[in-house]
């Protein structure tokens, strides 16, 4: 497996890294804990360094689920976590924000325990908080890093502003953004922001939630628990509509010998050297798959060809319904 280093920041990840959330949760219950753990194990043998899971996914289980299955070979791998929502007594996140400085300290030691470890490798803040301003949030998570907590800070979703304020306080090692063929509103303002400041990229969903993958038509249902039947990009109008991305994207894989998948991943690795996906799975056979990607190379005249293509299909439906659109900075 390649490795890419996430800006300037030093720390070194494997260019395509694994997405835990789905094994968690919003693609059904919960996967089985033992299969899980082997195939998270199995990434590891394959090459696989980057590891990203979050103490909202679940709540808890997740990142309880990453420590167990990598404690083993915990020097071997980084993983990622994230801070800044309100997660009650009950352990059921109520969907508010919090990323005031005592919250951001309480839920590193609680990560730290869940995912067994003395440091997290990249802690992020997982949205935007209006309510505490960004200097603060960054400053507290310079605090985690003095005492050893915390290794590298990270934003997600963050606007291009913001970025700059953090990083003025406690430099960021990567921004995780959503950023696929089918979702680029990033490029115009936030891609360069992060290359003038030396910030990597963690693209997440860099598979269109499985979309670019061409199992998923206007046919498709989607099975309880699977937050994907309330977005509307999923609508069957909008994907038959943006079925026309999935022919292109099939046109060029029968050239190349690969699948759609493996196009979109290597479509994302060469837009820059600092950019690492981590597309979620749940099996191995789709692991490997997504790893093959990090070897397709695609010449100038094949990304020219993709992007013109692209180009010309008018992405129809939002990503998010407006109460969750409303979390993400641009």
């Amino acid at each position: 497996m390649q490795k890419r280093k996430l800006g300037n920041s030093g720390l070194e990840v494997s260019a395509i890294g694994l997405g835990c959330m789905g094994m968690s949760q919003s693609y059904g219950p919960p996967k089985d804990k033992a299969e899980m753990i082997w195939v998270l194990r199995g990434a590891v043998e394959r090459g696989v360094t980057f590891f990203d899971t979050a103490e909202v996914y679940g709540p808890f289980i997740n990142e309880a689920l990453v420590g167990e299955a990598l404690s083993p070979v915990r020097d071997q791998v980084v993983i990622a976590t994230k801070f800044g929502f309100n997660i009650n007594g009950d352990g059921v996140r109520t969907g508010a924000l919090d990323s005031r400085p005592e919250h951001i300290r309480a839920v590193a030691d609680a990560s730290l325990k869940r995912l067994r470890t003395e440091a997290i490798d990249l802690f992020y803040q997982h949205r935007v908080d209006p309510n505490v301003p960004i200097e603060d949030v960054a400053g507290a998570v310079g605090e985690l890093i003095a005492a050893g907590k915390v290794r590298h800070f990270g934003l997600s979703e963050a606007g291009a502003k913001t970025i700059r304020r953090a990083h003025a306080v406690t430099p960021v090692t990567a921004l995780q953004s959503e950023y696929s063929i089918w979702w680029r509103a990033i490029e115009a303002e936030i891609l360069p922001t992060l290359e003038e400041l030396s910030i990597g990229l963690v693209p997440y969903s860099p598979l269109g939630r499985g979309f670019l993958t061409g199992a998923i038509d206007a046919t498709t249902t989607f099975g309880a628990g699977d937050f994907r039947a309330g977005l509307p990009r999923f609508s069957p109008e909008a994907l038959k509509t943006n079925q026309a991305l999935i022919d292109l994207l099939a046109g060029i894989a029968a050239e190349k010998q690969a699948t759609t998948a493996q196009i979109a991943l290597a479509w994302l690795l060469a837009q820059k050297p600092w950019i690492a996906p981590i597309p979620g799975t749940t099996r191995l056979d789709r692991l490997a798959e997504n790893i093959g990607a990090a070897a397709l190379e695609l010449t100038p005249a094949d990304l020219a060809k993709i992007d013109a293509a692209a180009s010309a299909v008018q992405i129809e439906g939002r990503r998010y319904p407006e109460r969750l659109e409303a979390l993400v900075e641009t």
